[in-house]
């Protein structure tokens, strides 16, 4: 379901030249060691102290979004298209794919890879942090390649779990239909939203979903 649905969601972002691919499959790959070992270790938890556990990541990555973003408000993305249009891109890529980059890319796609295969989802609510805190890729940028991360993870996930469970594929599919024209339908409204708008509104999100799923933990 979630890598399906980022794949769709990938490729409308792909056409409007928001997924940056080199940096998206190298944080995937990076990420493949992580998901195998989340998923092990996933089945050797408590299920309700894994709920907690989510709550709480989810809570820190709304925080780090709202204090910590500068390419998320309207200023951060123009001067990060008016460094493309001045000639610096170059510079700008080789800074990029430098030693210390290498190395904050490997790490923090094992991060993600890891809460993908121990919590069993996608990671989008890590991704965009990272990328746009860490790798100061603009908003727009950030969601369209958080989307190639969510599929190799997701991919990577699922494999490993193949083997000892199966799909329910009358739940999957009607969840998948619908989470598709989920994605193109966002896509649609994110291309009219305020970037700083926009990042406020996912936090406020995640603190949503945080507190759902702390209150179901406890049930």
């Amino acid at each position: 379901l979630v890598g399906f649905a980022a794949l769709v969601g990938m490729g409308v972002h792909h056409r409007a030249g928001r997924v940056r691919v080199g940096t998206g499959i190298a944080f995937g790959v990076a990420g493949i060691g992580g998901s195998i070992a989340g998923s092990a270790l996933n089945r050797h938890l408590d299920p309700q102290l894994l709920l907690l556990a989510f709550s709480g990541l989810v809570v820190l990555a709304a925080w780090r979004m709202i204090v910590g973003c500068p390419t998320c408000t309207r200023f951060g993305e123009e001067r990060a298209l008016a460094l493309a249009r001045t000639g610096d891109e170059t510079v700008a890529v080789r800074q990029r794919i430098g030693t210390a980059t290498a190395l904050t890319v490997l790490a923090a796609g094992s991060l993600v890879g890891f809460v993908t295969g121990l919590f069993g989802v996608g990671g989008g609510f890590v991704i965009v942090p990272v990328l746009t805190l860490v790798l100061r890729l603009p908003m727009p940028e950030a969601i369209g390649t958080s989307l190639l991360v969510i599929a190799i993870n997701s991919a990577v996930a699922l494999s490993t779990r193949l083997a000892t469970t199966s799909i329910d594929w009358a739940v999957a599919v009607p969840f998948t239909i619908s989470a598709v024209a989920g994605v193109l339908a966002g896509k649609r409204i994110a291309d009219r939203l305020d970037p700083k708008r926009s990042i406020r509104a996912f936090a406020a999100l995640l603190v949503g979903v945080a507190a759902y799923t702390a209150v179901r933990a406890s049930m």
